[in-house]
């Protein structure tokens, strides 16, 4: 086992802490190359460590919207935060879990910086960073509970809409990780697709007002 995939004997003993290669991570990947060139295709990684798979995404799909809309800076900054927003990882250990968001936060800030230089925005980075906070969470992915086991993880779900707004709605992890079709629960509501297939529909435990994208100044940090 080589020295990148751990970061000590007793982490591994303590939390059966490995990191996957990057070689293996890369070939995941490609299997699902197609999603990844969907900006807003959502990804969540239940033991992400410090982001060893989190962060190629991010990567591939950043350089799609640099592709697409580098010559526009309103439009990056909207596609850059509905790619940010579409990332999502539970992690036990909460030093990964800081090195995850630094790690994530510095492959926008960098493509950010270059591009736009003495045009960006603080702002921009303020959302960028509320967002990981609240997508990248410490927990535990086998009981669905935060690290110190008293509350669900909850999620924040982000939909543009109006342009420059951004619709958040917070879901408990366990309704989305549990959803059975056949079985709806107190918090989803089962209906039918025009071809008679269940819809999952979870109810949110909590909706918030519009806000502008360079403006996500919730009241919670986390």
């Amino acid at each position: 086992m080589s020295s990148n995939q751990v970061k000590s004997k007793k982490r591994v003993r303590d939390h059966g802490e490995v990191f996957t290669p990057d070689f293996i991570v890369n070939d995941m990947l490609n299997l699902v190359k197609d999603e990844m060139e969907r900006i807003e295709s959502r990804f969540l990684e239940p033991a992400c460590g410090d982001g060893n798979f989190l962060a190629p995404i991010l990567e591939r799909k950043l350089e799609i919207v640099k592709k697409k809309y580098k010559s526009s800076q309103v439009e990056f900054e909207r596609s850059a935060i509905l790619a940010v927003s579409s990332i999502y990882g539970v992690e036990l250990l909460h030093d990964n879990v800081a090195t995850c968001i630094s790690r994530l936060y510095k492959i926008v800030n960098d493509i950010y910086s270059k591009l736009y230089k003495n045009k960006d925005k603080d702002d921009f980075r303020k959302s960028i960073e509320f967002i990981l906070n609240r997508n990248i969470l410490q927990g535990n992915a086998l009981n669905l509970k935060t690290s110190d086991d008293k509350n669900y993880i909850v999620f924040s779900e982000w939909s543009f809409m109006n342009g420059s707004s951004i619709k958040r709605r917070d879901f408990e992890y366990r309704e989305l990780a549990d959803f059975d079709p056949q079985k709806p629960t107190l918090f989803s509501l089962r209906e039918l697709s025009d071809t008679g297939e269940a819809i999952f529909s979870p109810m949110p435990v909590k909706e918030f007002p519009l806000k502008h994208y360079l403006k996500l100044d919730y009241e919670d940090t986390k």
